[in-house]
């Protein structure tokens, strides 16, 4: 993949690469030695005088994928030489394992990069349980995935719960630890790690609510037990569910939880640019409970 840039100003290529580009000095010394960095598409050394109108251009190789590249439906909400927005359907896995390894997400990512000439990887900065729903925002490479990491990002789920909340809005504060192996699941536990969601009650509808949900930490399943713990498990959810909630998700034949990540919002990690990004799914009260 190249990172490319017109240059606006007289410098150093070096500042270049370390300001309008974002490269840390490591990655800038491993890659000068080579022929990855060039002005005007001749190899320069990181010291070379660039001039307004120069073009900079940096090739960034990735390690070839250990799990094929295959055809498949991919809806991609956002797109630019650096990142890639998707919609993950519920039921397929973000990323190939060892009881799975075709037909996830990363497999169609790439199966899309070879179609359309694209010397990209699967960097993934959001990662979905297998049965959540929405958008997946996911970085072309890894310098690329390196700074969307120290980027603010504001992530916005709705899920349909089993009753809800009584005020309309507040803070879900309730510390998460792992149950006992071989368990992958997590439990309310005063010894956890800190977790805190924000919510908003987008609509209420008899026993259903409509919860926009803003997870402040990022514990493994916090949205999914928070909102169990606190009385209003979301439906559909096959572990973390009352006897309530398990009956009428059964009636309304819900094989997955209805939690949808809704939209990100984050500054550009290379123009600065504000990006909003949504989803176009959503966690909707089923049209016979009106």
């Amino acid at each position: 993949m190249l990172l490319r840039h017109t240059a606006d100003r007289d410098g150093r290529l070096s500042s270049f690469l370390k300001g309008e580009l974002a490269m840390s000095t490591g990655l800038m010394n491993k890659l000068k030695w080579g022929d990855a960095i060039r002005v005007n598409d001749i190899p320069q050394r990181t010291n070379y005088p660039v001039k307004p109108g120069d073009v900079i251009t940096v090739r960034l190789d990735e390690p070839e994928a250990e799990y094929p590249a295959e055809d498949g439906a991919l809806t991609i909400l956002y797109e630019d030489d650096h990142l890639l927005a998707v919609d993950k359907p519920a039921g397929m896995l973000i990323h190939p394992s060892h009881t799975r390894f075709t037909g996830t997400l990363a497999n169609f990512v790439l199966g899309y990069y070879r179609r359309t000439g694209q010397v990209s990887a699967f960097h993934p900065l959001t990662r979905l349980d297998r049965d959540t729903f929405g958008i997946v925002l996911l970085a072309k490479n890894s310098h690329i995935h390196r700074l969307l990491q120290t980027v603010d990002v504001e992530k916005t789920y709705h899920a349909l719960t089993f009753g809800g909340p009584e005020a309309d809005s507040g803070i879900l504060d309730a510390p998460i630890a792992r149950r006992p192996l071989p368990s992958l699941l997590r439990e309310i536990r005063d010894e956890g790690k800190p977790s805190v969601t924000k919510y908003v009650v987008l609509e209420r509808n008899g026993v259903l609510c409509k919860l926009a949900l803003q997870p402040v930490t990022g514990r493994t399943h916090q949205l999914r037990l928070h909102c169990m713990h606190f009385g209003f498990p979301i439906l559909g959810d096959p572990q973390y569910a009352s006897e309530d909630s398990r009956r009428l998700s059964e009636e309304y034949g819900l094989t997955y939880q209805l939690l949808c990540a809704k939209s990100l919002r984050l500054k550009h990690p290379i123009t600065g640019e504000e990006l909003f990004l949504q989803s176009q799914m959503d966690a909707a009260i089923p049209k016979d409970s009106l």
